[in-house]
């Protein structure tokens, strides 16, 4: 891990010049991209996503007074300062100390802890942001691990798992091809966008109209997931059950108040979210389609990654751009730069690729055979990053391959 351990130590000589004193530990979570499965998990089904070398690292001084002190080496981040024992977290603002105050506040809560320490934080990332390759779950993590280490607590596996509830499967990748993530360089504002708002609404409304056209209890269910457990049939099946009980035509307010049999105001405050209140339409149909083929292809992947036939790679890639296919048509959380670079990536030798993350913008994944990857580095590079136009001026970040990186880490200072 050079690399790493010269970060550790430009690291340790800027915590030095920050605060004057040299840090007792550092604290290392990887970001991670999501290979297939998208928009799937909040609807109950199995995602799978693997860590990258990219990460967030925290230098730490545990300091005897109450004072929490956060800054981060990247000048558009400014300082953070407040007291350990009040901890206020406005929401309404995406700032980036707020992901670390999560961190800690979840593992204050957990443990039931009242006085907390104070300390000196310096924070380093080389995830790029708003990508869709979670770095600002890695900063709640690392956030949570230096909790967790200046108190001298462990979180055991267990207790992580009973944290919200999951169930983890290793997935043995193929050794010939290797994963390549290209950031389209379009942020997506996670805080300002309603899109995501309103697909999760959609999700909820289409799990009640085929509850309802399946006469099960309508009013408790939340997620389609739960409506294959109750009905206890496969996703393909589901899939046939969608296309009868659905119609393609996107619904209004008032038709789904007549499938469900409620009042308008029975729906506004019963069941829409207070920023889905105002929606006009909602795509039933194509939303409930997507998690149901989505979840259908994350779990044929993991059989291929099991069975491993010859054509493998070629297997995967396909499941891959029917996943892209799927987010761009059905669940409609694309955008012309991404397609784009999809197409790219698949054009000069990717056998299959798919945006990752919420979409909207951020990042694509690809499948590369490991031969063709320095020509596939190359040719993307020149198509989509050294445009003419001159519009796009990316960062190394921009295009990398990955393997699946280590996950989270705490560095004693020797």
């Amino acid at each position: 891990m050079p690399v790493l351990y010269d970060r550790l130590l430009k690291l340790k000589e800027m915590f030095n010049s920050k605060f004057g004193s040299i840090p007792k530990f550092y604290v290392r979570a990887p970001g991670r991209v999501n290979i297939i499965g998208e928009h799937i998990d909040y609807c109950g089904y199995s995602v799978l996503p693997m860590a990258v070398e990219q990460d967030v690292l925290i230098a730490v001084e545990p300091v005897k007074t109450y004072a929490l002190q956060l800054a981060n080496t990247n000048p558009l981040y400014p300082d953070f300062s407040t007291s350990a024992n009040n901890i206020q977290i406005d929401k309404t603002k995406p700032l980036w100390h707020n992901y670390f105050l999560c961190g800690l506040k979840g593992i204050q809560e957990h443990f039931g802890l009242s006085n907390l320490t104070g300390m000196n934080c310096l924070v380093d990332g080389n995830i790029p942001p708003s990508s869709g390759l979670s770095s600002s779950s890695a900063l709640v993590c690392c956030a949570g691990l230096v909790t967790l280490t200046v108190l001298g607590r462990n979180l055991s596996k267990a207790k992580l798992i009973e944290f919200s509830p999951l169930r983890a499967t290793d997935v043995k990748l193929p050794s010939g091809a290797v994963f390549v993530i290209a950031n389209s360089c379009v942020e997506m504002n996670k805080a300002a966008t309603s899109h995501f708002n309103i697909r999760v609404m959609e999700c909820r409304l289409a799990a009640k109209l085929l509850a309802k056209y399946k006469s099960l209890q309508w009013d408790k269910v939340l997620r389609l997931e739960e409506v294959q457990a109750k009905l206890g049939i496969s996703l393909e099946e589901m899939l046939l059950v969608t296309e009868d009980a659905l119609h393609p035509e996107p619904y209004n307010p008032e038709e789904i108040c007549r499938c469900l049999g409620i009042s308008l105001e029975e729906l506004r405050t019963q069941i829409l979210s207070p920023n889905t209140q105002d929606v006009l339409i909602f795509k039933l149909y194509q939303r409930a389609k997507h998690v149901y083929s989505e979840a259908a292809r994350a779990l044929q992947f993991k059989k291929i990654c099991e069975e491993a036939p010859e054509n493998m790679v070629q297997l995967l890639g396909e499941l891959m751009n029917q996943s892209h296919m799927s987010c761009r048509d059905m669940y409609e959380c694309s955008c012309p730069e991404l397609d784009q670079l999809v197409d790219i990536c698949r054009k000069f030798g990717a056998q299959g690729s798919r945006l990752t993350g919420a979409g909207w913008g951020g990042c694509t994944v690809s499948i590369v055979p490991a031969d063709k990857l320095p020509s596939f580095l190359a040719n993307v590079h020149k198509a989509y990053y050294q445009r003419s136009d001159g519009s796009l001026a990316p960062e190394k970040q921009s295009l990398f391959a990955t393997k699946p990186g280590g996950g989270a880490l705490v560095f004693l200072e020797a």
